[in-house]
């Protein structure tokens, strides 16, 4: 009879917890979004991060070991450490791209042409 007490008051005391919550507004939807996108940029500029520290690792291990005459193997290539650059907010981005597919459709999309004259190569400084 002990052990059925505990049921039911258990069962009545967790009640609440089954109540069903209410779907998030639009606004807390966006939030949500948004707080998303800072998390996901925030991880891209870690790896980044990481990318540099280990090229800079990588670099002066084998410049040290090649220095002090250790046989090494040759570095193997990996791409480039990609810069995520500065967090552009989701709504930044909305308000800089046109309202709707349809003004794109107005104005038909034609190539750039080419410039006659080829981009000077920067000057070298002595």
């Amino acid at each position: 009879m002990k052990h059925a007490w505990t049921l039911i008051s258990a069962l009545v005391l967790a009640a609440p917890v089954w109540a069903k919550l209410p779907a998030p507004s639009d606004e807390a939807k966006a939030k949500s979004a948004e707080a998303a996108a800072k998390t996901a940029h925030g991880n891209k500029v870690a790896d980044f991060q990481l990318c540099k520290s280990r090229e800079k690792v990588a670099t002066h291990y084998f410049k040290t070991a090649k220095s002090s005459g250790k046989t090494t193997t040759t570095p193997t290539a990996t791409p480039a450490c990609a810069d995520p650059g500065a967090y552009v907010p989701a709504t930044a981005v909305a308000a800089a791209s046109p309202a709707s597919p349809a003004a794109n459709s107005a104005a038909p999309a034609t190539p750039a042409a080419p410039s006659a004259a080829p981009a000077a190569a920067p000057a070298k400084k002595s």
